[in-house]
């Protein structure tokens, strides 16, 4: 039988079989096989995965299947099959979901028969001209409207298979690329969405998100990680970037004169952020060199590869090799990967990282460039029209200097407007239906797709979210921010456990039998992040959709009526035991009850 006798998906099997046994057999020292393919060994930028996987393999444990599909078929040699299919309004079978998301494309069926498309922008910034290009594509390729995410980033939704290609490639002009958005590849890379105008940052960190950005974009053997991974850049401005919640958390610092090394504004390095499974970035006393940062990273990312799980889903993020070896040993090999020791200070020599304003992604603030300041706009849980985001671009364009700066709190700022001027933004904001005033309850107000568009979430996160808000403001009045954030499922894509309140949803049984349920979510207070960084506890589970706004309003004026003078939710919410602020929460007679 000759090759020509095979299927084209025969083929591609008997490729990936013969690639895999070969790489086993490379990462156990042994010749190729002759006459098994012995050109198919482990060779160019895929190897060290390849390598990676046989060493599971010989191991005696056995791949996943997303692991096996990267190895028969690479998802960026499968562009010319995919780009054909879609053409022929053909929806991904199989594994093919999990390819199509390196090029950035999420089938999101049950939930959505159509993709949703994930963008790449670095540190979250775009030109006004880019902006409402993307709003075009969204509107001629997708649902006519588009959500900023909690990685500073767009998404557009909607996408029928006849329509993908042409979305990705126009957006591929724009200078916008999907790319690894989504599956085993690290994610849009985060930094301060104020780089460059705040007045209280020590660096600008667009340099360096870029840097990093296309470094990754032009090496192949950075993608296909064992599992996602995120980076972010906090250059110590006022609104908080999370880097803590990251895989690799860079954040500004100054090194004092006394030190030992050149003095000036350095990153303190963190590793192993994923807060969805309960961890925050450590520290080691680890300082990085701004033009350090990329080196770095890449050496971190190269380990992960190396040592991350290629046989258990569940265990394959980089916290569980730093939970298997400890940070001393991990350190040790990401420094023998990067060729040189890392500097290690002691606090005493470095400043402390910058305070933030959790309400600065909102309303007017002064830049650093005299006479200029941002809007902060207020998005209903991150969601524009297309209408919306072309008068966004024109009032950037016309009335600020052109920059749309989206943030992880899933708001953007109209950046460059002239104190005169603000007024006037305020109202053409309001002319397309937005504004960039909010009360507390919706500036910290964070909800992920729900079960509206992602196959995994258990209740409608934004609905609820939208509930809690309209319901709450006009019932609790508060002096002070309060973050709120509701989650679809256990991925955690919005961060329940570092909220004031975190929400994360549920099925609540109605019968005995506990077959029959509705939507519903189990309840956390106390989470934090930076410098408050904690893991929220669970107050209450099970509460019924319905019965979120008013609890979140028994709970708020629990708050206001226990709480000691200036003191914030998350302050009063520490101070108490579960027990007790339970018993708090049951003696308010919520206003929905009367």
């Amino acid at each position: 039988m000759s090759a020509q006798d095979f299927t084209e998906e025969q083929r591609r099997y008997l490729e990936g079989f013969v690639s895999g046994m070969q790489a086993r057999r490379a990462a156990q020292g042994l010749h190729p096989l002759a006459g098994a393919g012995g050109s198919v060994q482990p060779s160019g930028p895929d190897k060290v995965h390849l390598a990676a996987m046989a060493r599971f393999e010989a191991a005696g444990k056995k791949l996943s299947a997303e692991e096996k599909a990267k190895r028969e078929e690479h998802p960026f040699d499968a562009y010319a099959r995919f780009k054909s299919e879609s053409a022929e309004g053909q929806f991904p079978k199989g594994v093919d979901n999990f390819r199509w998301r390196f090029h950035g494309l999420f089938y999101v069926a049950p939930t959505q028969n159509s993709y949703m498309c994930r963008l790449r922008i670095p540190n979250g910034i775009l030109k006004h001209w880019q902006f409402a290009s993307v709003a075009d594509l969204a509107e001629a390729h997708g649902g006519g409207y588009a959500h900023v995410t909690t990685r500073a980033n767009l998404q557009i939704r909607e996408v029928m298979p006849e329509d993908a290609i042409p979305l990705i490639e126009g957006l591929e002009s724009l200078g916008i690329t999907t790319k690894g958005t989504g599956a085993d590849n690290i994610r849009n890379v985060t930094g301060s969405p104020t780089a460059g105008i705040d007045p209280q940052e020590l660096i600008d960190t667009r340099p360096y998100a870029r840097a990093w950005h296309y470094h990754i974009l032009n090496d192949r053997s950075l993608y296909g990680l064992p599992r996602k991974f995120n980076v972010g850049f906090d250059g110590g401005g006022v609104i908080p970037v999370l880097e803590d919640t990251n895989d690799i958390a860079f954040t500004a610092v100054t090194v004092r004169e006394t030190a030992g090394v050149d003095p000036g504004v350095w990153f303190r390095l963190g590793v192993g952020g994923i807060t969805g499974h309960e961890d925050f970035a450590k520290y080691s006393g680890v300082y990085v060199k701004s033009d350090e940062a990329v080196a770095v990273a890449d050496a971190i990312v190269r380990v992960f590869i190396d040592h991350g799980d290629r046989a258990d889903r569940k265990k394959a993020r980089l916290k569980y090799v730093l939970d298997a070896w400890g940070h001393d040993k991990f350190l040790v090999e990401v420094e023998a990967k990067l060729g040189r020791p890392f500097v290690r200070l002691s606090t005493d020599q470095v400043s402390t990282p910058n305070r933030q304003d959790r309400q600065a992604h909102v309303g007017m603030h002064a830049q650093r460039q005299h006479g200029k300041v941002w809007a902060g706009v207020v998005l209903p849980v991150g969601k524009m029209t297309c209408e919306q985001m072309r008068g966004l671009a024109k009032i950037a364009w016309e009335l600020g200097d052109g920059d749309i700066r989206l943030t992880v709190w899933q708001n953007l700022l109209i950046s460059g407007i002239a104190e005169e001027n603000a007024a006037l933004v305020e109202t053409c904001l309001k002319e397309i239906g937005l504004t960039s005033s909010a009360t507390s309850i919706r500036a910290g107000l964070i909800a992920c797709t729900g079960n509206t568009g992602c196959k995994f979430a258990l209740s409608n996160t934004k609905g609820t979210a939208a509930a809690i808000a309209e319901w709450v403001e006009s019932r609790v009045a508060l002096d002070s921010p309060i973050n709120i954030h509701l989650t679809g499922c256990p991925h955690s894509c919005a961060q329940h456990y570092i909220g004031d309140i975190g929400m994360i949803a549920c099925r609540v049984p109605i019968d005995a039998s506990g077959e029959d349920t509705v939507e519903g979510f189990h309840i956390f207070v106390g989470g934090g992040f930076g410098p408050d960084a904690a893991i929220a506890r669970e107050l209450y589970r099970d509460v019924k959709v319905d019965d979120c706004p008013s609890f979140i309003e028994r709970l708020l004026k629990a708050y206001l009526a226990h709480c000691q003078d200036g003191e914030t939710f998350l302050t009063f919410a520490r101070r108490q035991d579960v027990g007790t602020l339970k018993a708090m929460v049951e003696s308010v007679s919520a206003e929905t009850s009367a």
